[in-house]
């Protein structure tokens, strides 16, 4: 058998028989993705510490969502020894829990940084082969699936009939983005041009999956795009990417585009309008087990943070005339906490 060399900087050999014959302690049923379904109902959340109890996966599928969506920091690895990927994810595979709501909800899921191998990582990374093998085997994706076939784990997916289609895009935030400008332990904005955050092969292939056809578009992301500046890991550290994001949304006219993220142990709502787009809507859910002492400053926040365990749900009501989505930030027992209800129309040209 050939083995892989060793990638410089890693802190342990990870050979290709350590990628491929490692298992999983436990081995959760997951449900099928059934993308005739029209969606209505979507449950999300991020930053979960496998090393703790995570109750509110019990009111996830309580809420009997048709979706879920895991934001990223789905388990924190933080390692380069590989065999610390397969024990990590394991802790989780292993939590009842979880595994009812995988079961019973079918899920999709994207990364950030602690289960992408590193704080605050991006391109500079050396093990993100190594980790997206094992994110891939875990969450059970398909072997014929897109996303084994390009770099990185961005993926989309359609789902319902042509009067309710839903696009699901998982972006990916980790594999492509450039490092970051630090200064006295915070992030600073940087409008160098050739700074990325998705890099030219994913944006390529965003701006064609906004020309195909839905009257929602979902956007996982896994860091908040839009808040202000805040010194934190964001899309506003590069505020060029972030205009570009509204940019391509307008010259490719596609309606209904809104994000759910992770990341920061808190969640909001923010509505962020750029010149020549519709508002953009950000819905921000974490965490599932991390919480944050308090809330940065937003300018686009609206109405007040939640600083608990909680996570997000995003409800779509066909019915009404026109659309209305309804976003809510759900803490222990299910337990509403915030509540926002915008129109469809409000985020279409």
């Amino acid at each position: 058998m050939v083995l892989l060399p060793m990638l410089i900087g890693m802190e342990a050999c990870c050979t290709w028989e350590d990628r491929f014959t490692q298992e999983f302690d436990c081995n959760p049923e997951f449900a099928a993705v059934d993308t005739t379904i029209n969606l209505s109902s979507i449950a999300f959340g991020s930053c979960a510490d496998q090393d703790d109890d995570q109750p509110l996966l019990n009111d996830a599928s309580a809420s009997d969502a048709d979706l879920f969506i895991f934001l990223g920091d789905n388990v924190y690895i933080d390692s380069r020894d590989c065999s610390d990927f397969f024990s990590e994810y394991s802790k989780l595979a292993c939590k009842p829990e979880f595994a009812e709501l995988v079961m019973h909800t079918p899920t999709m899921a994207v990364w950030d940084d602690h289960d992408y191998g590193e704080n605050d990582s991006g391109m500079e990374y050396p093990m993100r082969e190594v980790s997206k093998d094992v994110f891939l085997r875990f969450w059970n994706e398909p072997l014929q699936s897109a996303r084994r076939k390009h770099n990185g784990i961005y993926h989309s997916q359609m789902f319902g009939d042509s009067a309710h289609r839903v696009q699901v895009i998982l972006l990916d935030m980790r594999s492509f983005r450039s490092p970051l400008t630090e200064q006295n332990d915070e992030y600073l904005a940087d409008n160098d041009p050739t700074r990325s955050f998705l890099g030219a092969a994913q944006w390529e292939w965003l701006e064609e999956q906004f020309l195909l056809d839905a009257r929602v578009r979902i956007i996982a992301s896994s860091t908040q795009f839009g808040i202000e500046h805040n010194g934190w890991e964001e899309w506003a550290n590069f505020p060029l990417e972030q205009q570009r994001m509204a940019d391509v949304i307008a010259r490719t006219q596609a309606n209904g585009v809104l994000f759910l993220s992770g990341d920061v142990h808190y969640s909001e709502l923010s509505r962020h309008e750029f010149p020549g787009c519709y508002p953009i809507y950000d819905c921000t859910a974490s965490g599932i087990t991390q919480v944050e002492d308090g809330a940065a400053p937003n300018q686009y926040r609206d109405g007040e943070a939640v600083v608990a365990q909680n996570f997000g749900h995003l409800a779509i009501d066909w019915m009404a005339n026109p659309v209305q989505l309804t976003y809510t930030i759900r803490t222990a027992g299910g337990t509403i906490a915030y509540s926002h209800v915008f129109e469809l129309d409000e985020i279409s040209f």
